[in-house]
């Protein structure tokens, strides 16, 4: 038989898994090697978004090519997050479009970037997990990997493998949470009367846990759900699909608080 060589895959973890929520990390590691992946994972930084967003071109190409840098020799590039994703694959090419001697390394870098569960679908062409969690749930789409990278029916499909999971989407599934990154802090007010639109439909859709593929939405609408004290579960699609789901839910308090 033909020798099959593993795909060297880089995970880039994100600022806010590895500081809120190290679980998603761990789940992402485990559903890519599960599919025949080398992962690595090395020394990394922020991917520059925010800078990006807030209009400072000098640290968002500063951090780009921090992770260009950190990430030479990976196949691919994988986030467990469409924003993340997103910033690397589309707009890093835009970052240096006007240096000749980045241009094409950034076009090279950004094609070898995708979000996780697209990943697994597209690319490795996953079809199916060894999870369970009979639970009924719901799913946000993320705007960043829904509308940048077109992430809707891939994690549909892996959800649909789920042994006893029941998804009942919610009405507006694909409408922003309010999060948005800066905007949140920026526009407080117009960021809440989103968020609450947004929670309402979430439990419209009565089902108990919520499901998203971003963490920054996640927590967005967790602590919309907890300040209403509306008693629903919040949780990354990667922890379901990778069986992690002994983690408590985002946004549950921790151990000896109150």
């Amino acid at each position: 038989m033909p020798h099959t060589v593993r795909p060297r895959v880089g995970l880039f973890v994100t600022c806010l898994v590895d500081l809120f929520r190290p679980s998603i990390g761990f789940a992402a590691v485990k559903l890519l090697e599960d599919a025949g992946c080398e992962v690595i994972v090395p020394a990394q930084t922020c991917c520059g978004q925010p800078a990006f967003n807030s209009g400072d071109r000098v640290d968002a190409r500063a951090l780009a090519e921090q992770a260009m840098d950190a990430f030479a020799g990976c196949d691919y590039i994988v986030a467990p997050s469409g924003s993340c994703g997103g910033m690397m694959a589309k707009h890093y090419p835009e970052l240096f479009a006007d240096d000749p001697n980045l241009a094409g390394r950034a076009q090279t870098f950004a094609g070898k970037c995708h979000e996780l569960v697209s990943f697994l679908t597209d690319v490795l062409g996953v079809t199916k997990v060894n999870a369970a969690f009979p639970r009924e749930v719901t799913y946000h789409d993320s705007c960043s990997g829904l509308r940048e990278l077109n992430v809707a029916r891939q994690p549909r499909k892996l959800l649909g493998s789920v042994e006893g999971l029941q998804l009942t989407e919610m009405k507006e599934c694909d409408v922003c949470c309010g999060f948005g990154g800066a905007f949140a802090v920026k526009y407080g007010e117009i960021s809440d009367a989103i968020v609450s639109k947004k929670i309402e439909n979430v439990c419209a859709s009565g089902a108990p846990v919520l499901l998203a593929g971003d963490l920054g939405c996640l927590m967005n609408m967790a602590g919309k759900l907890s300040r209403d004290g509306r008693e629903i579960e919040v949780r990354h699609v990667a922890e379901v699909l990778a069986g992690f789901t002994h983690e408590p839910p985002i946004g549950a308090p921790k151990e000896g608080e109150a």
